[in-house]
């Protein structure tokens, strides 16, 4: 019986082509899923996250014809490099295949084609693709998403770079930003991504237990030590070491911690021995180090030493083109989760999303959706008039200036503005304001 694994995405504007590999290829993939054109390519990329792709190399669009196949493809491998694409061509385009292959396509197909080659190039892609993604899991939860704003694209290319390395990062950024995402997604891709990335919270853990969770013990070390026990550098040895929240650890640990990080050894509390450890190391923190340093509440050498690559998430208003796709991710993960009929979002739920504030980033997105697709009722779509409403779900509004500073004000009024196009009335609403008194706030500004 054949093997089905991994998921294929088929881009082809004939129904017939279409209908054929949804009956032939379920037999050799777990999922199969079709689209008659590339308008919707970037939202399902992001939605069914696919092995590879098949695409078609002509479609009726305004891009060069004969080229649109080179174009996405380029697209898909900018997006999701980790993707394989297979060019579906005809006879005539077979020299445009070929510069695809140059361009990063796996392979190309020519129609008609043989089904047993078919089957044979797709899942030979699938398996590099799956390999290349490393240990994380096909329907994993907490896998990275890159989304397509110009700071995420930048890290995106940053990761490509460093992953393969050895070189220590660290990763910043406010809560919920997705910072222990990212360092799984470093240590997936990097050499070490057979071994095991262990992961700390080090803030959380209290200072009379420090040394031992951290560097292990010896029995009899203390009253309860009852038997040796290993530490989490000497776990993660041959793999990747997480330290999260590394900016709440005491400075009179942070001493000890670094002796380790500089030796790349441990003497677990009670022995003498030194126990080497071979381990990358990955840092993360919502507080801002250098701040720190200058208080003199961080260790300078500790800062430089963890920091060889530093690595800023931007919170998710600074990257609002990617809300609403994250949100129809996640609307995906729950539907399935909890059996609910829910396949999107309408256009107020997505304005309603992207004007909201998200102190809490990715991690207060998620759990909005996941309430919202719990409490939906049909039709299958989120509409902020129906089930997905500001007051329902407790989204402050970007608007909202409860609570703020007059920096924060500014900048709040400025924003409505000039989303709102000038539209006065349009921005008082999304303030939460009277007209008046944001004709007031603007005199105030100079806007």
């Amino acid at each position: 019986m054949a093997s089905r694994k991994g998921k294929i995405l088929i881009v082809d504007d004939n129904a017939g082509i279409r209908q054929a590999l949804k009956i032939l290829l379920p037999m050799y993939f777990a999922e199969v899923e079709t689209i008659p054109s590339p308008s919707t390519l970037v939202a399902t990329l992001e939605r069914f996250r696919p092995d590879v792709v098949l695409l078609d190399m002509n479609f009726n669009t305004s891009i060069n014809t004969g080229n649109e196949g080179l174009y996405w493809a380029g697209e898909i491998k900018k997006m999701a490099p980790e993707v394989e694409v297979v060019l579906f061509t005809a006879y005539a385009d077979i020299a445009l295949a070929v510069e695809g292959m140059k361009r990063g396509a796996y392979d190309f197909i020519v129609k008609p084609w043989d089904n047993e080659k078919l089957v044979a190039t797709l899942t030979a892609a699938r398996d590099k693709a799956r390999k290349a993604m490393g240990s994380l899991p096909e329907h994993s939860e907490g896998s990275m998403y890159w989304g397509t704003s110009k700071p995420m694209t930048a890290i995106r290319k940053t990761v490509e770079k460093i992953a393969p390395t050895d070189a220590t990062v660290l990763i910043t950024g406010e809560n919920g930003t997705g910072k222990d995402v990212l360092a799984r997604e470093i240590h997936a891709r990097s050499l070490r991504s057979g071994k095991q990335m262990v992961a700390v919270d080090a803030g959380a853990i209290t200072e009379t237990l420090f040394e031992s969770e951290l560097f292990g013990h010896v029995k009899g070390a203390f009253t309860d030590a009852h038997t040796d026990h290993v530490g989490k550098f000497e776990q993660a040895d041959g793999g990747t070491l997480f330290l999260d929240e590394i900016g709440n650890i005491p400075l009179h640990l942070q001493a000890k911690l670094l002796r380790v990080i500089q030796n790349r050894s441990v003497v677990r509390v009670g022995g003498s021995q030194a126990i080497p450890v071979n381990i990358r190391l990955i840092c993360a923190t919502n507080r801002n180090l250098e701040q720190l340093v200058r208080e003199g509440r961080f260790r300078e050498d500790l800062y430089y030493r963890i920091n060889t690559v530093h690595i800023a998430l931007p919170p998710l208003r600074e990257r609002q083109e990617d809300i609403a796709p994250l949100a129809e991710r996640f609307i995906a993960q729950f539907a399935e989760k909890y059996h609910r009929p829910v396949a999107g979002l309408d256009e107020s739920a997505r304005a309603l999303l992207k004007g909201a504030r998200w102190s809490g980033n990715i991690r207060e997105l998620q759990n909005v959706i996941e309430k919202a697709v719990i409490l939906s009722d049909p039709p299958v779509i989120l509409s902020e008039a129906k089930n997905l409403t500001a007051k329902d779900l407790q989204i402050d509004p970007a608007g909202s200036l409860k609570s703020v500073n007059e920096a924060e004000e500014e900048d709040l009024v400025r924003d409505a503005v000039e989303r709102s196009g000038g539209n006065i009335s349009a921005a008082a609403k999304a303030l939460g304001i009277s007209r008046p008194t944001l004709y007031a706030k603007m005199k105030k500004y100079g806007l």
